[in-house]
This record gives structure tokens, C-alpha cells and sequence, in this order.
């Protein structure tokens, strides 16, 4: 698929359905997660590929905030062949099916297999995992789901060649 930003992520198995927002590394180089004052917001890295291009895209999300669960709260419960449509700017969907779900300790995420360049569209979804240990910073690992692309949409057909215009439409004699 060409590349057009996603606006949206919808899981059906875990009733997920919440927008997207453009997020940069910080100046550690880490990929922050969204704002936490909004309980149903994801999102993705958008200095990467986009969900449906070859490549890796990621999409990233709270598991909880202080105002109670969060978009991917369940994230650790998908199974294979699961799946997670991302809507993009185009109109398109893009159909990603579940192919592994991994939690690691944050101490020793594997970023480079996470992150590295595929030769397909892939999409990995991320979001923080238990145990929770606030002495230590909070939540101490990280759950991943590993998918690739199944299926997409079409954006909806173009109005190129249509005209529309303000004047009366009259017949002709």
C-alpha cells in the first residue's frame, strides 16, 4: 500500500476502536506513549513506515492511566490469527492478522527485532505489561503483538473527472 498516515485502530476481539496520533522519539530515543488524559488514544510511530507499507509500523498505547484502563488494557489476551484493521488517511483499511503476542522485561526489550526492517507490511502493537512495581518506575515489562498484513480496503473511489457546480443545471432546447 502507498503510504498514508493511519487515523484509527480497530481491534474487533477486544472491542478496540480508538483514534491514532503521530508520536516522534524523545530525546532519549525512546518511542513515548500517547497523552495519558485520554483513555482511548493510541499511537503511532510516525517517523517509520505506515501501517500497510513494506516495512515495520508501530502502533503504541496506554494499558492504564489514573482515570482507569486504557486502550490496551487486553492486549495481552490476542491469539494468532486475530486481527487489527487500521484505517488510514486515504480511506483504506489495512488488515493486519495476529501472529505472536511476546511480553519482554523493559530492562531487556529487544528493540532492534521489535523495530527492524521486514520485507512485508508488519505492524506491531505495544503497550506496557505487569508486574507493576512503582519503587522501580511503574509497570516492568512490555507486552508486543507481532502481526502482518492480510487484507486491505480500497480508499474510497475518486471524484476525479466529476464536476460539480454552483449554476442551475438547465436543459438544453
Amino acid at each position: 500500500m502507498p503510504r498514508s498516515e493511519p487515523v484509527r485502530i480497530r481491534i474487533p476481539a477486544l472491542s478496540v476502536n480508538t483514534p491514532l496520533v503521530a508520536l516522534h522519539l524523545d530525546a532519549t530515543g525512546t518511542l513515548p506513549p500517547p497523552a495519558s488524559d485520554d483513555r482511548n488514544l493510541a499511537g503511532w510511530y510516525a517517523d517509520s513506515t505506515t501501517p500497510g507499507e513494506t516495512g515495520t509500523a508501530v502502533i503504541v498505547a496506554h494499558l492504564d492511566t489514573r482515570q482507569g484502563t486504557a486502550a490496551f488494557y487486553r492486549l495481552s489476551t490476542l491469539t494468532p490469527g486475530q486481527t487489527a484493521l487500521v484505517e488510514r488517511g486515504d480511506g483504506s483499511t489495512a488488515v493486519f492478522s495476529i501472529d505472536d503476542v511476546q511480553n519482554y522485561p523493559k530492562s531487556a526489550f529487544p528493540t532492534a527485532h521489535v523495530y527492524q526492517p521486514t520485507g512485508r507490511p508488519e505492524l506491531r502493537l505495544i503497550t506496557c505489561a505487569w508486574p507493576y512495581d512503582r519503587a522501580h518506575g511503574g509497570y516492568q515489562d512490555n507486552t508486543v503483538v507481532y502481526a502482518h498484513l492480510t487484507g486491505t480496503t480500497p480508499p474510497p473511489a475518486s471524484a476525479v473527472g466529476s464536476v460539480t457546480s454552483a449554476l442551475p443545471v438547465t436543459a438544453s432546447p
